[in-house]
């Protein structure tokens, strides 16, 4: 999948890390799929060059919204 495969997903993975992490982050919708975009990108990108996963492969989207979670996690915890 290429960087703009990539994003569109980061976009989906953002909603998704909003629904599952806990209690009001104050963060517009814009925030959220920019944070997406980035956990998808170190997660896509990271998974595979450490070789836990190849392109393609569902863990790549597990990854994304874990690493969009936990982006979204330290952020929140970052701004109060």
């Amino acid at each position: 999948m290429g960087i703009i495969g990539t994003i569109l997903i980061g976009l989906i993975v953002g909603l998704i890390a909003r629904l599952l992490h806990p209690g009001k982050d104050g963060l517009g919708i814009i925030m959220t799929s920019l944070l997406g975009i980035a956990g998808s990108l170190v997660a896509t990108y990271g998974g595979q060059a450490l070789g836990i996963y190849h392109a393609g492969e569902g863990a790549g989207f597990l990854g994304a919204v874990i690493g969009a979670v936990l982006i979204l996690f330290v952020v929140t915890r970052l701004k109060k």
